[in-house]
């Protein structure tokens, strides 16, 4: 009867564990500069990892001292736990599936387009009133400024391979035909009708393309790039978590089944 609990010990003190990367992986989606800009898309992946290291703990608990009721209370954490973590995993999969990438001939990096990424996270990250004051946390944000001391020559940075954000946010789109200068300068447009942005760009620090449909889809594809990665933990974790909950279920019918046997002893006895 004991054997099943130990496994669900063990493997709770497993997914503990595994909590840790979770954490870290939350944290470091935390820290990225894009995510800093969006407050509502910087923890959930911390939260869930400081979840899963709770209920596991519980869980651990339970399961080696044979508690029932802490392993009922378990349980019904983990089906929550486990509920919310594939609704987070689907979302994510979701809102990150469409892709606005394209190539630029000749080009290092790569230009995106606004028009495709997913319409729900487009909507909440680029309507007016969000997206004035992440334009104003961009803008004081060390992204664009780092560029001027990483490239020298207009080879090295057309050569680069820019992150989506650099490339959307700190130059403007290859197609107005602007000439380099230095990575945040560029001067006299050859194709002023070719896209909106054009009359947007500014070489201002303070400005750059920072309201342009380029920067939000730069930021998008950032976002994108940031959480697929991330939804590859969550798919580890969820996995792990419906393996540990059904080894789990087991030692609670055990524990219920020894506890019955106890009382069974002592009105015999």
């Amino acid at each position: 009867m004991s054997m099943s609990n130990n496994i669900t010990a063990f493997l709770n003190f497993v997914a503990f564990m595994c909590s840790i990367p979770i954490i870290a992986a939350g944290t470091w989606l935390a820290s990225k500069p894009d995510n800093e800009c969006i407050h509502w898309l910087r923890w959930p992946v911390v939260f869930m990892g400081l979840a899963v290291m709770l209920v596991s703990l519980a869980g651990f608990v339970g399961a080696y001292w044979k508690k029932e009721g802490l392993l009922g209370v378990y349980l019904v954490c983990m089906v929550i736990l486990i509920i919310l973590l594939l609704v987070l995993l689907v979302l994510a999969f979701v809102v990150t599936r469409p892709n606005g990438e394209y190539s630029v001939p000749g080009k290092g990096y790569r230009e995106y387009r606004l028009a495709g990424f997913s319409s729900w996270l487009r909507n909440r990250i680029t309507d007016g009133d969000s997206w004035g004051n992440i334009r104003a946390c961009l803008a004081v944000s060390d992204i664009c400024p780092k560029l001027n001391t990483e490239i020298i020559t207009a080879d090295q940075f057309f050569a680069a391979h820019l992150s989506p954000i650099k490339s959307g946010c700190c130059k403007p789109p290859t197609i107005c035909g602007y000439q380099y200068v230095n990575p945040t300068v560029w001067n006299n447009p050859t194709n002023t009708i070719a896209d909106a942005d054009f009359s947007i760009w500014n070489n201002n620090p303070n400005q750059l393309c920072y309201n342009c449909d380029a920067c939000k889809a730069g930021l998008l594809g950032n976002l994108r790039k940031e959480w697929r990665k991330a939804n590859l933990i969550l798919i580890l974790t969820v996995v792990v978590l419906i393996w540990v909950y059904l080894i789990a279920c087991s030692a609670y019918r055990n524990a219920q089944t020894e506890q019955l046997f106890e009382r069974y002893k002592q009105g015999w006895a």
